[in-house]
């Protein structure tokens, strides 16, 4: 069995890559992508008469893979199927570092969700609280009650829009400048900040549309997504690529909290870097990224 250390709530999770929890073949080298994080799915990947099958190999695969650094998530099925409370109770025993909850609506459905991991953590012995939450919003509903969902729950890590079933539910394809779901995300992106969680955005399907894909995840990077879902291991290094920051964002970030610290010190509040007024407003993004730079392996400074 592979013991797993407990999930860290914020960590650097770029990339979610999606693989069928059912197919051995798939998610025993998941890790050798390089991926942030996995996401072994219970729901549309697998068939109605499979579900069982799927559960089994994903318990299997679980005590038995050694992932590394790689996050493994669970996207388990609908609270309005019959599944859900069987996937959490193998989630929890097989020791994943967290749960998707799929077609998310309301914070009451992360609740009932949490309650559900509560009672499977006391029942296999697994430390309470160790089972990271995430949302899935598919919905209009979801996406109107964003920010209620983002702060159901302390085991909230992030949050995410899938892109097929929303616009569906909005009676629209993708175009290419993003704008059938630009409120969407934006609305999402703004439930995540004020509650103080992660973001991501839904996969880019299309894999022949490579420049489309490539515009797609600029877009997410200059709207402020923490990552991306993705489907296939190729679209990995541009969006480490896109995520990671500059060097010449590195180097300036660095220079505006040694040079907070530096003043602040002498009761400073405001100053100059590289002629720029600078005040504490600034420092929390500049901490940021280098706390991103460092865990991307760009960064071995002492100042985050």
């Amino acid at each position: 069995m592979i013991p797993r250390p407990r999930p860290e709530r914020f960590r650097l999770r770029r990339t979610m890559m999606f693989m069928n929890a059912q197919k051995p073949g798939l998610i025993k080298d998941a890790y050798i992508y390089g991926c942030d994080s996995i996401m072994l799915d219970l729901e549309d990947a697998v068939a109605e008469n499979q579900k069982d099958a799927a559960r089994f190999s994903l318990y299997h695969a679980l005590k038995t893979i050694d992932y590394g650094d790689t996050e493994v998530i669970v996207r388990i099925n609908g609270l309005d199927t019959p599944h859900w409370q069987e996937d959490i109770r193998v989630c929890v025993a097989g020791g994943a570092d967290g749960i998707r909850i799929a077609k998310c609506e309301s914070a009451q459905d992360v609740k009932t969700v949490e309650a559900a991991v509560e009672a499977a953590e006391e029942e296999f012995g697994v430390e309470k609280g160790r089972t990271l939450l995430m949302a899935a919003l598919e919905s209009p509903k979801g996406i109107l009650n964003a920010y209620e969902i983002c702060s159901a729950s302390e085991r909230m890590f992030g949050v995410a829009i899938s892109g097929g079933d929303f616009r569906k539910c909005m009676q629209t394809t993708p175009q290419p400048d993003g704008v059938d779901m630009l409120f969407a995300r934006g609305q999402m992106l703004l439930a995540a900040r004020a509650a103080g969680i992660q973001c991501f955005d839904t996969v880019f399907t299309n894999l022949d549309d490579q420049a489309g894909f490539e515009a797609e995840v600029l877009q997410n990077k200059a709207m402020g997504f923490d990552g991306k879902s993705l489907i296939n291991p190729k679209q990995i290094r541009f969006i480490h690529q896109v995520f990671a920051p500059t060097e010449k964002e590195i180097i300036q970030a660095e220079k505006i909290v040694r040079a907070y610290r530096e003043k602040s010190a002498a009761g400073v509040g405001v100053f100059t870097v590289d002629g720029k007024m600078i005040d504490i407003a600034f420092i929390p993004g500049a901490e940021r990224t280098l706390r991103l730079a460092r865990a991307c392996g760009l960064y071995e400074g002492d100042l985050v």
